[in-house]
């Protein structure tokens, strides 16, 4: 009997704390409080839909390029728990270099449609909907499409490219090479073991997305890319390390990935370095050279 009654209390404890720890990975919702009007740039208020019946909110900010030669657009993906405002720094020096520029609110996040568990998929998805957006609506071109992500929207967006082919170029920041490794760091850091409690959450997580983990790792979908990477990540990242850009970029094709680490900077602060844009700008330049 006394058996029965520790299975049991240890049953209660187990689902009481990961539910807990669920709770803790849902994603705060931001509301948006700047646009780029703060830099006097002009920009449409967009909704677009993706899967699931969701629609997307962004900003379509059209080159100060007055030719009627499509430009390169560059599609900007923030991180979790953050929105479109997040991207204002990008926006601000991009828009200065000449190309047409798309920001949104990733779903569950900013004004964005709410689903119940998002994930690294669906945000793929997310992007995947925005290219057929600015391609139906004729203000973009396939081979002229390149995308900047940050933590898991650079994340999201090597799977997006793994998928397709239109996209020409990628900037990430940040990016994890398996979630897997980070998640199990962020619970090794709170002294949570891994049994059962992030067992469980890996099983759920899984459950929610229809896939492993291993199948949708950017460490194992890397190499099928065709677009031109760049991974930048601080040395100093402590949600997640450089070493997962490292594991990226060995990962990745040596003719079209690469890799820089960026010296004293940390998750969210590399574009601050002196020779952050004159490294995003040449690069992007040097992926699209074919199309200018």
């Amino acid at each position: 009997m006394i058996f029965l009654w520790i299975i049991g209390i240890l049953i209660i404890f187990t689902i009481f704390f990961t539910f807990l720890i669920l709770h803790l990975f849902r994603v705060p919702r931001v509301l948006h409080h700047l646009t780029p009007e703060k830099y006097g740039i002009p920009f449409k208020e967009i909704k677009f839909p993706t899967k699931n019946k969701c629609h997307l909110y962004g900003w379509w900010i059209p080159s100060q390029n007055k030719s009627s030669q499509i430009t390169h657009t560059i599609i900007m993906v923030h991180g979790w728990g953050c929105n479109a405002g997040y991207m204002l720094p990008y926006i601000k020096k991009l828009y200065q270099y000449g190309y047409n520029l798309l920001a949104f609110d990733l779903r569950s996040h900013g004004n964005s449609d709410s689903v119940k568990h998002p994930n690294m998929l669906h945000f793929s998805e997310d992007i995947q909907a925005v290219i057929e957006f600015v391609l139906k609506q004729g203000i973009a071109k396939s081979g002229k499409i390149g995308i900047i992500g940050l933590s898991v929207g650079g994340s999201a967006a090597l799977h997006a490219a793994s998928c397709d082919n239109r996209i020409e170029s990628i900037i990430t920041i940040g990016a994890f090479a398996n979630p897997v490794n980070v998640i199990r760091q962020k619970f090794h850091r709170k002294h949570i073991p891994f049994f059962p409690f992030m067992w469980i959450i890996m099983k759920h997580f899984q459950f929610m997305m229809g896939t492993k983990f291993k199948h949708v790792a950017p460490i194992n979908i890397i190499k099928s890319i065709k677009a031109n990477i760049l991974l930048i990540h601080g040395n100093n990242d402590k949600v997640v390390p450089f070493e997962q850009g490292k594991k990226l970029k060995d990962a990745g094709n040596p003719e079209t990935t690469n890799l820089w680490i960026v010296p004293g900077k940390g998750h969210s602060n590399c574009n601050n370095h002196p020779e952050f844009w004159n490294k995003v700008n040449s690069f992007l330049k040097d992926s699209f050279i074919g199309n200018f």
